[in-house]
């Protein structure tokens, strides 16, 4: 199994649904900011690649088809460089709609991380 999507939009335009479609169109798992949440170990991962350090990206992503939302989407350059057959696909949303949206949730989350969180978000 391989990469075959990569998403370059940001959280809050429609990733959580794009991932649930790409799970049923591709019949396997893909990544997006819950995995995160449902496995802190990928946290270094992260936080490694916010660095500047090399990632061996496709053994990351080993047992996922596609990969969309935060924090994929701030490197979909240097994941889409390690599975050049994917599809980049960029999702987008009204900009006040959502600056709205991410004011509401992604940002008070992101200003309260502590610790390992709060260096994979610096």
């Amino acid at each position: 199994m391989t990469l075959r999507v990569v998403g370059a939009g940001l959280g809050r335009t429609g990733t959580l649904s794009l991932k649930v479609a790409l799970e049923r169109l591709l019949g396997a798992p893909c990544y997006h900011m819950a995995e995160v949440f449902a496995h802190p170990e990928h946290v270094p991962t992260w936080t490694a690649a916010a660095r500047g350090e090399p990632v061996d990206w496709r053994g990351f992503f080993r047992g996922y088809v596609a990969a969309v939302d935060w924090p994929v989407a701030s490197f979909w350059p240097e994941v889409s460089a390690a599975f050049p057959e994917a599809i980049i696909l960029h999702s987008v949303r009204d900009p006040a709609a959502w600056w709205k949206s991410a004011s509401d949730t992604i940002f008070p989350t992101s200003r309260d991380a502590t610790g390992a969180w709060r260096e994979m978000v610096d």
